[in-house]
């Protein structure tokens, strides 16, 4: 995943609040048991200033913003970051620290796949186009008349029904326009295409290259009115499993053979100084969520070494120090590098990286 969304809490200045909450109401019987929760989390902020913790304490006990869990990121009475969670947060935690405390997020959240879900038939299609923020949905329709083969017979009957073909084919055409445009718009990494088994391969035929390299069919789904989308849902999910998969596997054989060409490190050390160097393509961790290495640190994101010498040698004349996996988030974000979470790393440390060069 890229940490782009974490830019504009890296362009604060600590320390700040990192504060992970269980704000579920769903079994509530009497209280504010959020509010209760948040109390108990506040202890954990000890040196925060008034103003960020009131900050903090509005958000997660808003209950229209109400979700199963919430993270959230503060300084100097601001909330820079925040993110409703699916689930409750598998640890409630809170730290104020030097550099924000965002890898139980990335953990819990995982991978963002971009991609484009397409619902097809004769008439055209629904778009759902996933990316970095709210989905977007288009419904694309460009004729819708005649669409429908007959039996009529007589002497018109294949001049009518060459007009119905025509009628697929351009709506066809119209579908792959707008989600070749969107592939290009959100670098879409798969396109889910479900719906009606003879227009499917129309709308195949018509998409660009980028499209088309990144197809995937689905047996479910469908635009009829009262159609169920739990199965094209599961489909959606299944594709994107499949391809997380593929890709984790992909990462692990590069940082496999890599690392007998010098394309790729492994261990926190020979990491924290490729990150250091701007050489990192993609940085691989193993979720480990007790984990409580430390590394020293300075003020610039690629200020990063295991010793506090190594960051005096790079003119940084007070390091201190900070939690790895925080200073580690911190360089991917600051060298446009990327992290991906493996379930297991022939690395020290449970750390590693591909490299750019």
């Amino acid at each position: 995943m890229k940490l782009d969304m974490l830019r504009s809490v890296y362009d604060r200045e600590g320390p700040f609040a990192s504060a992970y909450l269980d704000t579920d109401r769903a079994m509530e019987q009497g209280g504010d048991q959020v509010q209760l929760r948040w109390e108990a989390l506040s202890e954990q902020l000890a040196g925060a200033d008034k103003a960020t913790l009131s900050a903090l304490e509005k958000l997660f006990t808003d209950v229209n913003a109400a979700a199963p869990g919430r993270a959230a990121f503060a300084a100097g009475g601001e909330i820079l970051h925040t993110e409703a969670l699916a689930e409750p947060p598998r640890r409630a935690t809170a730290r104020w620290s030097a550099l924000p405390h965002v890898m139980p997020l990335l953990a819990q959240r995982g991978e963002n796949v971009p991609h484009v879900r397409v619902v097809i038939d004769h008439l055209g299609a629904d778009v759902i186009t996933v990316g970095s923020g709210a989905p977007r949905r288009t419904a694309v329709q460009v004729q819708d008349w005649p669409h429908q083969k007959t039996a009529q017979g007589g002497w018109s009957q294949r001049h009518y029904e060459n007009n119905v073909e025509e009628t697929w084919a351009r709506n066809a055409r119209a579908v792959a326009e707008a989600v070749d445009e969107e592939v290009r718009r959100v670098g879409a990494e798969l396109v889910i295409v479900a719906g009606d088994p003879q227009s499917r391969p129309l709308l195949q035929d018509s998409l660009g290259k980028e499209a088309s390299a990144v197809l995937v069919t689905v047996d479910h789904g469908s635009r009829a009115t009262g159609s169920d989308p739990l199965p094209f849902n599961q489909d959606v999910e299944s594709a994107i499993d499949s391809w997380l998969d593929r890709r984790r596997e992909e990462l692990l054989e590069r940082h496999r053979e890599g690392s007998a060409k010098e394309l790729a490190v492994s261990g926190l050390a020979a990491t924290a100084c490729a990150l250091r160097e701007g050489r990192v393509d993609t940085l691989l961790l193993v979720d480990r969520p007790d984990a409580d290495g430390l590394l020293w640190v300075g003020p610039d994101g690629t200020q990063l070494a295991v010793e506090r010498d190594e960051m005096q040698e790079w003119g940084v004349a007070e390091p201190w120090q900070d939690r790895a996996d925080a200073a580690l988030a911190r360089a991917v974000c600051a060298t446009d590098a990327a992290l991906w979470f493996v379930p297991e790393l022939d690395a020290p440390d449970g750390v590693g990286a591909v490299l750019r060069f």
